[in-house]
């Protein structure tokens, strides 16, 4: 399982990316359950957790919940504002 900290550090490419092998491998492992060849079957559950909590951190950064690593897409404003 994902750490969740360890997906914070990560940049919005990065966890783009990382979902897409996920939902890659989550596809593979639906067809091999389908053929009744899956050796842990638990792994399907896994993944599809994983991809929610990745889902769920992009929205965060989208909406302004909380800023990723180098991300320059959060709608917060910035602090720049020298007095």
């Amino acid at each position: 399982m994902l750490k969740v900290q360890s997906l914070r550090e990560m940049t919005r490419e990065e966890l783009l990316q990382k979902r897409s092998e996920l939902l890659d491998e989550q596809f593979n492992l639906r067809m091999r359950k389908s053929l009744k060849s899956l050796d842990n079957p638990l792994r399907l559950r896994t993944c599809r957790r994983e991809i929610a909590l990745i889902n769920t951190i992009l929205t965060e950064d989208t909406k302004g919940i909380r800023k990723l690593a180098d991300s320059s897409t959060s709608i917060l404003p910035q602090s720049d504002k020298k007095k």
